[in-house]
């Protein structure tokens, strides 16, 4: 179907060959259809891929947002039918039954539905953005996971006598062969995809004295997924644990490990850490997804100025540009999205992370291992050594990396590094108690920039709401401004797990180091006049930043007021 559906794009000259070859190359890599790379290229647009097959196929186009599928309908086709293809029921009339497909095509599908429902089946054709949405909207988690416990409650008491409790000696062997069970493996499989179908950033694995919980946390916060039956905790942890490569038997002590999956065609990766808690193993896995990674710096957040002053500072010849926040605060993402726009052939890039987050083609890219000396300083001295022109240093935790990094950055490199401060002005009160000197920080800092991650208002639920003009105020606004301003908030819907959020952006606050700070720091000036005379100059703080999205309509007050200060 690939080639078959590339030529005849070619055909009709919406791609080239070109396009083509890199679509195949890209599916050869991380799976996934071939409409879909076109799409994730910006070669072909959905609307455009979905009226050609139309056209093509003389199916006719729908847009999902119209329908009110029937709950009744979703019962005919299984959920990880409807994900393995990409398909949605949306009407039956007498023995026909409507079928929204992305490969209206593939006759396997139409088939498998025909034989599973015994009706005849009438395909159209709807983009695969809309059909995933609908099948998380009219599936959801719930009938999975209750499928799933209810599968382990029923005849699994050989199982669960097997899992002793943390205190006692456990049988290897035994647990080897419990988490090779079914429903153990099943429970895990789903807790997992799940997890990536809600678009959770990382799930938690709890056990407590008489609970055992499962959390996964969406757009930055936590929710509560499932409680399995309390004696099945050392059975998933070990089976996790065989999936990361780490050692079951050993579980007195913290492990990190890695597991590579390919979901429904996306190849996704978890990094595993296991923490010894008072009643057993608690395992946090964070879901790296670079189908969700998004390198595109104009779609990240930052207002006009602030991009621009950005895009000049990690264009510089040399010098260094900081990024600072908190943990899970976006850091990556902004300096993967920099390393990109700046990635040419003309360019040797080298990071040393901790861990390596995500593969970026033509980047050399360096994994931290402390345990045999390969720490962010020695590798950084290497560096040094291998002709580069940009350094991305992963974190900057002590004065050895900082006084390497800014030596780097005074010898033509451009050096980008994070650090885990509260704003811009403060990263510079850092460097100086980590006993950089006051003359190599203004000489070798271009830009600092600090960053935060608040909750975008869901778009299919969002409404005016009225909101008190003292809360703007005490917010920042001025008493002029809150009399015209409007407020959106989610009511909450099945899109957005009735939040009433969906999604994030990042709040920024862009301070170039311009003469008149260089200044400023060789005088010993306090955080508080660094960041006043900042402001003068231009710099908008994290908390202007984040007043102008709720005028955008993008957030909400309490997002805000959530992630930033007031200035």
């Amino acid at each position: 179907m690939a080639t078959k559906l590339g030529q005849l794009l070619i055909n009709n000259h919406l791609i080239t060959e070109e396009h083509l070859e890199k679509a195949l190359e890209l599916q050869k890599k991380e799976g996934g259809r071939l409409g879909s790379n076109l799409i994730k290229l910006g070669v072909l647009t959905e609307e455009k891929l979905v009226a050609f097959l139309s056209q093509q196929y003389g199916v006719p186009a729908i847009s999902l947002s119209d329908y009110q599928i029937d709950s009744n309908l979703t019962k005919f086709i299984p959920v990880d039918v409807a994900q393995k293809y990409s398909i949605l029921p949306v009407a039956r009339v007498g023995a026909t039954l409507t079928v929204a497909m992305v490969d209206p095509s593939n006759v396997f599908a139409i088939d498998d539905v025909k034989f599973m429902t015994g009706y005849n089946v009438d395909p159209v054709v709807a983009t695969e953005s809309a059909i995933r949405e609908a099948i998380t909207q009219n599936y959801g988690q719930t009938d999975t996971l209750q499928t799933a416990m209810d599968s382990l409650n029923m005849g699994d008491d050989d199982l669960l006598d097997l899992i002793q409790d943390e205190g006692e000696e456990v049988d290897i062997s035994e647990l080897k062969q419990a988490v090779e069970e079914a429903p153990v493996v099943k429970l895990v499989n789903i807790i997992l995809s799940e997890a990536i179908t809600k678009g959770a950033s990382d799930i938690h694995l709890e056990p407590y004295e008489k609970s055992f919980r499962v959390r996964y946390r969406i757009d930055g916060v936590l929710y509560d997924i499932m409680k399995p039956p309390p004696k099945l905790k050392a059975a998933l942890s070990s089976r996790i644990k065989i999936m990361s490569q780490l050692d079951i038997a050993e579980r007195r002590l913290p492990q990190d490990g890695r597991i590579k999956l390919k979901i429904r065609g996306r190849e996704v990766d978890l990094r595993v850490s296991t923490l010894p808690t008072l009643f057993g193993e608690k395992i946090v896995m964070r879901i790296l997804d670079k189908s969700n990674l998004v390198l595109d710096l104009t779609k990240l957040g930052f207002e006009k100025e602030a991009l621009k002053n950005f895009q000049e500072a990690i264009e510089s010849p040399f010098g260094m540009v900081l990024v600072t926040g908190p943990t899970g605060s976006g850091k990556t993402t902004t300096l993967y999205s920099a390393l990109s726009t700046i990635n040419t052939i003309g360019v040797n890039i080298m990071t040393v992370e901790d861990p390596v987050e995500y593969n970026l083609m033509g980047i050399n890219q360096v994994q931290v291992r402390e345990e045999i000396g390969l720490t962010f300083a020695s590798s950084l001295r290497s560096f040094l050594r291998q002709d580069p022109d940009i350094v991305m240093v992963g974190e900057i935790r002590d004065f050895e990396t900082a006084e390497i990094a800014v030596k780097a950055a005074l010898t033509g490199h451009l050096v980008l590094s994070t650090l885990h401060t509260n704003d811009a002005s403060s990263t510079i009160s850092r460097l100086l108690n980590m006993g950089i000197e006051p003359f190599l920080v203004s000489a070798s800092v271009v830009l600092i920039l600090a960053q935060r991650l608040c909750r975008k208002v869901c778009q299919k639920c969002k409404k005016e709401e009225n909101t008190p003009q003292a809360a703007l105020v005490n917010a920042g606004f001025s008493e002029e401004e809150v009399k015209t301003i409007k407020c959106f908030r989610g009511k909450g819907c099945p899109t957005c797990n009735d939040t009433g959020y969906k999604g994030r952006i990042a709040l920024y606050e862009v301070m170039p180091v311009k003469a008149e700070l260089k200044e400023l720091i060789l005088e010993g000036a306090s955080t508080g006049e660094i960041k006043k005379t900042a402001v003068k100059l231009g710099m908008n703080t994290l908390r202007m930043s984040g007043l102008s999205k709720i005028r955008e309509g993008v957030t909400t007050i309490e997002e805000v007021v959530r992630v930033t200060f007031g200035d």
